[in-house]
């Protein structure tokens, strides 16, 4: 198994430069302080969209993506990213997901000119299709979080924020499968730059590999479950959350559900719970949460990766 290193993440953002949106950040001008970094204006709304740019033309480069092209299990922002960097590309891409899949998702992979098949009721019956399809098409199978290009190419925002944070200190971000959370506490390491990574109460695969030593499947059962609802973290995130300089949270859905809100009511910024779910830990920079917040030290430079922005935004209130 390829173990994540710095030198992949600086490979990804060579390669990827161009292709995605450099990261937008928000904070005080003064040093010390919580930035924001805006991944939510990313193409398609989320981070994935740099590790999909990453795993198609890493492959491109090494001449192994087929002539079927690209396939990918997801409804999600993996799915949304998987289709959109192949149409950059000009790569065919088919997606797998449930009959019951919101019809918006449908229409946006579409939109994004993905050969959408609706397989089954669940997840698991998308993803065994997926997987037929690969094995008999030899189409390349892509992967939400799992895999070392996916991971790498999401590590490349952390080298953006610290060019436009200077002295940063710490980074929080959310975690469901891993992907973004091992890049960037890959790259954060190499900098001596601390990683936060959090997780709402009940959708905590990490921190349930963390007790075990190694990736089990949990119960999801979160309002941030369709961002980060992954049954079982990826290994490369299990050992990222091992080495020095990693703290793993667990915040409430209240407090999930509370931070976004005040980003809605205090930038206008509608984004997913996801993503509210990393500003939730930062105490005294969102509601705090009882006894499991982030607290930064005095003059501690802090940034906060808002992830996605994928969301229905008729349930955030205008006062």
């Amino acid at each position: 198994m390829h173990t994540l290193v710095y030198d992949d993440i600086t490979t990804a953002a060579d390669r990827v430069a161009g292709h995605v949106r450099p990261v937008a950040l928000a904070g005080p001008t003064e040093p010390g302080g919580v930035h924001l970094a805006l991944e939510l204006m990313q193409h398609t709304g989320s981070f994935k969209a740099r590790g999909a740019q990453n795993f198609l033309l890493a492959h491109r480069e090494a001449g192994t993506l087929p002539d079927a092209g690209i396939t990918i299990a997801s409804g999600g922002n993996a799915g949304l990213a998987c289709a959109w960097a192949a149409a950059r590309q000009g790569v065919p891409s088919t997606v797998f997901l449930p009959a019951t899949a919101p019809r918006v998702k449908v229409a946006r992979l579409r939109a994004y000119g993905a050969d959408v098949r609706l397989v089954g009721t669940e997840y698991a019956e998308a993803l065994a299709a997926c997987e037929e399809f690969a094995r008999t098409t030899g189409a390349l199978a892509s992967h939400a979080y799992d895999h070392p290009l996916i991971a790498a190419g999401a590590g490349t925002l952390l080298d953006e924020i610290r060019r436009q944070v200077p002295g940063l200190d710490t980074v929080v971000v959310a975690v469901g499968g891993g992907g973004l959370f091992a890049g960037v506490a890959t790259a954060a390491r190499h900098h001596g730059i601390r990683t936060i990574a959090v997780e709402p109460e009940n959708c905590r695969a990490l921190d349930a590999a963390l007790q075990a030593g190694r990736p089990v499947d949990v119960a999801v059962d979160s309002v941030a479950a369709d961002s980060l609802g992954a049954r079982r973290v990826s290994a490369t995130a299990v050992r990222a959350a091992q080495q020095d300089g990693v703290r793993s949270l667990l915040v409430p859905d209240a407090a999930i559900v509370r931070a976004r809100q005040a980003l809605w009511d205090d930038r206008r910024l509608a984004v997913e719970h996801a993503a509210a779910t990393a500003l939730a830990a930062v105490a005294g920079h969102a509601p705090d949460v009882p006894g499991a917040g982030y607290r930064p030290e005095p003059g501690e430079t802090v940034c906060v990766v808002l992830c996605g922005a994928n969301t229905d935004p008729t349930d955030l209130v205008t006062p």
